[in-house]
């Protein structure tokens, strides 16, 4: 059991943050354990060819499939903004003993990696060759999908603020994660094979939700990082539609054009006017005029996060797709 004890001044600096590199941390951790979860089996199709120039050897001993993560792969992670080069720029200029005592506490009572031990003894250098193999990882494995991946994590971010405008912190942590609950101002997380009771002192506490964490909960309260805890993101199951659903969007442009049904198709995961543009190969000014008659009919909601204004497909709109793929499932059939 992990026990975080929160003060009033920590429960006033409640945030959320998005971790580039959480996201290579946490799907290392899946690859190196040799499982890759069902939701993730088309991404680990489209990035295996990828991986070919990408030390993988050093980084599975960096990232083992053990039940402790090390702590300082988490550092940078401040606000929504946050890019993976910030974030490693912050690794790289670490405390070579905090990688050590880190990769000790991951390996335990195990020895270590040959190849992971020469690294970590070469103190500052050893930081900036995990630094770059970590950032090739990313070039290959994470930086193609980032602008979807971002908007599964900006549409997990519009559900807890509304959830937190609406019911306060409770409502806020009632569906974080089932490990977690929370009595008056402790957070309790049920974890048994770790026991750990930590005063976050007024440090606050960032919450950072993530794609490939889920459905795991990583808790962090190193007392060198910010302590955060990184969850898994509503959504990631319609993370990947994007690649297999074109084609089946196809009977619904006959009803209300190619275009309309194919904004449709991609607003599974919300998206902003830029992003949908560029996704789809039209200019933003034609796709706002698309998503206006879209949301008139209800088939489209928006928000605003930020500066942005996100859209997505409503459950009517997602209906009208469902119903037209499953009319196209017979005639394949027959054809096959």
């Amino acid at each position: 059991m992990i026990e975080l004890r929160l003060s009033t001044n920590d429960l006033s600096r409640v945030g959320f943050a998005y971790s580039p590199l959480a996201e290579v941390v946490t799907s290392l951790h899946m690859l190196a354990g040799g499982r890759v979860r069902p939701v993730h089996q088309r991404w680990l199709e489209l990035v295996r060819d990828r991986l070919q120039g990408v030390d993988l050897e050093l980084l599975s001993a960096i990232v083992p499939a053990r039940p402790l993560i090390a702590s300082f792969l988490f550092v940078g992670a401040d606000d929504p903004r946050t890019t993976i080069e910030e974030q490693l720029s912050v690794l790289a200029s670490v405390d070579p003993t905090w990688i050590r005592t880190d990769m000790e506490s991951v390996w335990g009572s195990d020895p270590m990696p040959p190849h992971a031990a020469r690294v970590v003894a070469l103190g500052s250098q050893g930081i900036q060759r995990i630094a770059h193999e970590l950032y090739d990882y990313w070039l290959a494995a994470i930086a193609p999908f980032w602008p979807r991946m971002r908007s599964v994590l900006d549409g997990d971010l519009t559900h807890r603020a509304a959830r937190l405008t609406n019911g306060g912190l409770d409502a806020l942590w009632a569906d974080l994660h089932q490990e977690l609950r929370v009595d008056g101002s402790t957070i309790r997380i049920d974890k048994p094979h770790h026991s750990c009771q930590h005063d976050l002192g007024g440090s606050g506490l960032r919450l950072v939700p993530s794609v490939f964490a889920w459905p795991k909960l990583v808790v962090d309260v190193n007392p060198r990082n910010q302590p955060a805890l990184t969850y898994g993101a509503r959504g990631v199951g319609r993370l990947w539609e994007q690649d297999t659903e074109l084609d089946e969007g196809e009977p619904l442009g006959a009803l209300m054009g190619r275009t309309r049904a194919l904004i449709l198709v991609r607003l599974a995961l919300p998206l902003s006017t830029t992003r949908l543009a560029a996704q789809i190969g039209y200019s933003p000014p034609a796709v706002s005029q698309h998503l206006a008659v879209l949301r008139r009919c209800g088939l489209v909601s928006s928000w605003r996060a930020g500066r942005s204004v996100l859209y997505q497909r409503t459950a009517l709109a997602t209906g009208l797709l469902a119903a037209s793929q499953a009319d196209e499932v017979p005639a394949r059939r027959l054809h096959s």
